[in-house]
């Protein structure tokens, strides 16, 4: 648990004051377009899934 705080209050303190406009909505739009990736894939494993798609080549 001690490392766990410790890395929480070095990640508070790099990004204290961390006020760049490009970099801050560059980030947004980043966690966003890996958001739609993921459930993208979580859609096409549950629709091979549901279809009945053999995974192996066997």
């Amino acid at each position: 648990m001690e490392k766990i705080t410790i890395v929480k209050e070095i990640y508070i303190e790099a990004f204290k004051n961390w006020r760049s406009y490009i970099l801050e909505h560059y980030f947004k739009v980043f966690s966003w377009l890996c958001f739609i990736l993921i459930a993208f894939a979580a859609y096409a494993l549950v629709f091979r899934v549901s279809t009945g798609f053999s995974f192996s080549n066997i």
